[in-house]
């Protein structure tokens, strides 16, 4: 969801997997462009754009993306470079007719923009939401382009993903087929804005900064960027201090940003804003797709798959996870992720062999796609895996335990009284990365921790060499019993692969890759403490007394090699992905920069309150 400019090929046709092999000329010459304004049931127009195949000897199914994001280039010589899922050459040549629309709001759409506008079930009369926008778009186009077949696609990456679930519940019955890409799904809980209450201070200051301003009148420009003063965010964060701060200097004109500072606990405006809540009912094939190293909606794709399970059973409905950052299945090869190499390209695989076969066989009537009911990339393995269920009912739950020696060991510790401690200082936050950077990078989600293992504020627990692969699947808890000295606290805890010191250094786009010993994250996720026991209603740690926190962190899929070790790291820090706890329990959004103190951390390790993390391992 987040605009940056590592990601403006949300935006643009920038960067294709290796089946892509066109550009606009190649386009232009198999397809006209023809643009429309396709008014909704309360009069409002949507600015739409088509390119139907120039062969008319038969008819072609809708392939539709709704975004927020721009359908530019506007005009109807204005060609894109790519068009279809996963930019391939595969869609283009096949044939489809490929449709873009913008929202209600943004750019040459009327009527007025809403972020993450709440699905209404109960709409009566001309009331709108996106579901029925998209009803009244897709029953527009399938009696008015002549060249339909009658039968419709929709797909979209990140926020456009958002609006492909609620394609899906539209119901519209000319919607066969809907694939969710990395969807927003909640942006308190686990993506984007929020996870588990903690503010994702650098993604949403710079997204809103731009994407948030007022739209009086349609446009076909985007607002300017921001305009970072120094190279280095971190510093540029924490010198301007407090989100109030932020908000005088440089966030008056920015509607959700005011509204996400007004709303800092799970009310019910984040409530509304929850679509697995709506996922019932559902008809229409649906196949969710996520990057295992998605630094932006990671949780969401899961998540949308899970509830779409369990609320509209018996429908066809698959789960795909690959080895990438967010979009990563349509804008790179697949074959490497940061300083991690691949054995193949596993972008090119995901499209001959999944999204491909899904919408011929919905959209086309042709071959059952016969896909697994998830597929996931398991990157320490460097293979494909298939499940007939996800997660697996044959893993088996297992507990790993922090003892006093910095051991991770799968035995509960012994000891009556033991703890292990740091001290957190918001004024010294941990940083996120080991990058200089005001750009955040996507490779955080699987950067070697070694930088902030040398850390006083890094507590660090370590298994011995494994003897035998362990291959960790499905969602993970954090238990942890915790000891604060003040009344709030944040938690990270980062699931790490320690590499043997004898592997080989190698060298990948040109630089050595230092792998030996290198602490590879696999997973990481924050906890909010006063969100502990609800999230609706905080409540302040206490002082110097053993307290428990336990939350979930986003599945995972990776097999710890023979040789390697399991590494768990906490810390309470992680900036400026995250904004620091003042460690005072306060409206944080509204907090001054008195409110920010030091405070000591203890991670309990004893009988009775042994902390640890729940995995499942498959046997």
């Amino acid at each position: 969801m987040r605009f940056n400019l590592l990601f403006t090929c949300l935006i643009v046709t920038a960067g294709f997997t290796a089946n892509a092999q066109v550009d606009s000329t190649y386009i232009k010459k198999l397809y006209d462009k023809v643009e429309y304004m396709i008014p909704m049931r309360d009069g409002i127009k949507l600015y739409t754009c088509a390119f139907i195949p120039k062969d008319k000897s038969k008819k072609y199914p809708i392939l539709l993306n709704r975004t927020p994001y721009s359908c530019q280039p506007y005009g109807k010589n204005a060609y894109w470079q790519m068009i279809g899922p996963g930019y391939s050459k595969k869609y283009i040549d096949e044939g489809f007719i490929f449709v873009k629309q913008d929202v209600r709001g943004r750019f040459m759409s009327e009527g007025e923009f809403m972020d993450v506008r709440p699905f209404n079930p109960k709409k009566t009369g001309n009331q709108t939401d996106e579901a029925s926008d998209t009803y009244d778009a897709v029953d527009w186009m399938i009696k008015n382009i002549k060249e339909c077949n009658g039968n419709v696609g929709v797909y979209g990456i990140s926020y456009p993903g958002f609006y492909a679930t609620l394609a899906a519940l539209s119901y519209h019955p000319a919607i066969k087929a809907v694939s969710p890409q990395a969807p927003v799904t909640n942006w308190f809980l686990g993506d984007d804005v929020h996870h588990n209450g903690a503010f994702f201070l650098f993604d949403t200051f710079h997204f809103d900064y731009v994407f948030g301003k007022s739209r009086p009148k349609p446009t076909t420009v985007w607002d300017k960027g921001f305009q970072w003063p120094m190279p280095d965010a971190y510093k540029f964060f924490l010198q301007e201090g407090t989100l109030d701060n932020l908000t005088k200097k440089y966030m008056t004109d920015h509607k959700f940003w005011h509204e996400e500072m007004n709303h800092p606990n799970y009310d019910q405006f984040w409530k509304d804003r929850d679509i697995r809540q709506h996922l019932s009912g559902i008809k229409c094939a649906m196949l969710t797709v996520g990057g295992l190293y998605d630094a932006e909606d990671c949780w969401g794709a899961f998540e949308t798959y899970k509830w779409i399970e369990a609320k509209s059973p018996g429908i066809d409905n698959k789960l795909i996870e690959g080895p990438w950052f967010h979009g990563g299945w349509s804008r790179s090869t697949g074959n490497y992720f940061g300083d991690i190499k691949f054995g193949s390209n596993t972008s090119d695989y995901y499209v001959d062999n999944i999204e491909f076969p899904f919408f011929m066989q919905h959209l086309k009537g042709g071959p059952d796609a016969n896909l697994a009911e998830a597929t996931l990339f398991d990157i320490g393995a460097d293979k494909w895996r298939t499940y007939d269920h996800w997660p697996p009912d044959f893993a088996s739950k297992k507990k790993m335990y922090m003892h006093n020696n910095g051991m991770l060991l799968f035995v509960e510790p012994k000891a009556i009284t033991s703890y292990s401690f740091f001290m957190s200082d918001p004024g010294n936050p941990v940083p996120f990365t080991n990058e200089i950077t005001n750009k955040r990078s996507r490779e955080y989600m699987i950067e070697d921790q070694r930088f902030a293992d040398q850390r006083p504020d890094v507590l660090t627990w370590t298994t011995p060499e494994l003897k035998l692969d362990v291959t960790m699947l499905g969602e993970i808890t954090a238990d942890l019993w915790v000891n604060v000295t003040g009344t709030d606290a944040d938690f990270i805890v980062k699931i790490i692969d320690v590499y043997p010191d004898s592997c080989k250094n190698y060298t990948l786009n040109g630089k050595e890759v230092k792998i030996g010993g290198y602490e590879m994250l696999v997973r990481a996720e924050v906890m909010r403490s006063k969100y502990r026991k609800s999230f609706e209603t905080p409540e302040a740690m206490p002082k110097g007394k053993t307290e428990e926190v336990k939350f979930k962190i986003p599945d995972v899929m990776h097999t710890f090699k023979k040789g390697h070790k399991i590494m768990v790291q906490i810390q309470s820090t992680w900036f400026p992905l995250v904004d620091r706890n003042p460690q005072t329990f306060t409206d944080i959004y509204h907090c001054k920069e008195s409110d920010f103190t030091v405070q000591r951390h203890m991670i309990i390790q004893e009988q009775g309150h042994a902390s640890c993390i729940e995995i499942n391992i498959q046997e």
